[in-house]
């Protein structure tokens, strides 16, 4: 009941919110982050009270609403962190990380390990329920509780997999550092050299999959399909949740969701 209240208040004070970022020349922008839990409701409650989420629901799908970026949750417990996988971590900036810190401490979560980023920002590294691994960033700038900010891969080839990202999804191709950058509207993907393979897909752990929400979802395909890019899963319509998706598994087996509709989640 009480995360119920802070998601209602929140969606009075707040309606712009938890909004997705604009879409790109491609009719792209950066959707959402699927985690396997074993109970969702843990996770709306955590998400609402330690960064101001948004509690959204069409018929029996609910999700929780954070600035460029929805996360949705998959009812059954992962197989594991994603630290094997070619995904290694997803990130979020806060206005305060000393503030951030004690509030997960207090709600009885772990931090895993705090740390001067490479940007030279404050940054850690926290672990919350189901083993979820993630990591955040201080940016005192920031006017909202929380906000999306990064995927974080770790592969042998980091450029070749950024140019896969980028030639797919029509992202724009950066430089971070030593780490190669692809720009999705809402989120940068960041691809940081591995001297180890990952050896398994995400599909079942932590961070079950991402998604990308695509204007005009069902040409978007089909042009997909004729660069030779094979779907795991036709394009279909879901009514009952207000979304038509479709899913596809990059080079090193990170799943993909491709969804249209959450705009209007």
């Amino acid at each position: 009941m009480r995360s119920l209240l802070i998601a209602s208040a929140l969606l009075i004070a707040q309606p712009a919110f938890a909004q997705l970022a604009p879409h790109n020349e491609a009719g792209v922008t950066f959707g959402h982050v699927h985690l396997s839990v074993a109970d969702p409701k843990v996770h709306h409650q955590l998400w609402v009270e330690q960064f101001g989420g948004v509690v959204s629901t069409k018929g029996t799908f609910t999700v929780v609403k954070m600035p460029n970026m929805m996360i949705a949750f998959r009812g059954t417990k992962p197989t594991g962190g994603t630290e094997q996988t070619a995904l290694n971590h997803f990130g979020l900036k806060v206005p305060s990380m000393a503030n951030a810190i004690k509030k997960w401490k207090d709600a009885g979560y772990e931090v895993q390990r705090e740390f001067k980023g490479s940007e030279g920002f404050p940054n850690a590294f926290l672990i919350g329920p189901d083993g979820l691994r993630f990591e955040l960033q201080e940016d005192t700038t920031l006017k909202v509780p929380a906000v999306a900010y990064h995927l974080h891969f770790m592969v042998p080839e980091p450029a070749k997999l950024r140019d896969w990202y980028v030639d797919t999804y029509g992202l724009k191709a950066g430089k971070q550092g030593n780490f190669e950058v692809a720009e999705a509207p809402g989120m940068r993907l960041l691809f940081a050299p591995s001297k180890e393979a990952p050896t398994m897909g995400t599909r079942g752990t932590t961070v079950d999959h991402i998604g990308f929400e695509i204007r005009n979802l069902a040409e978007f395909l089909k042009k997909l399909e004729a660069k030779g890019i094979k779907l795991e899963t036709a394009y279909r319509e879901v009514p009952a949740i207000g979304l038509n998706i479709s899913y596809l598994y990059d080079p090193l087996n990170v799943y993909i969701e491709m969804t249209e509709g959450y705009t209007g989640y």
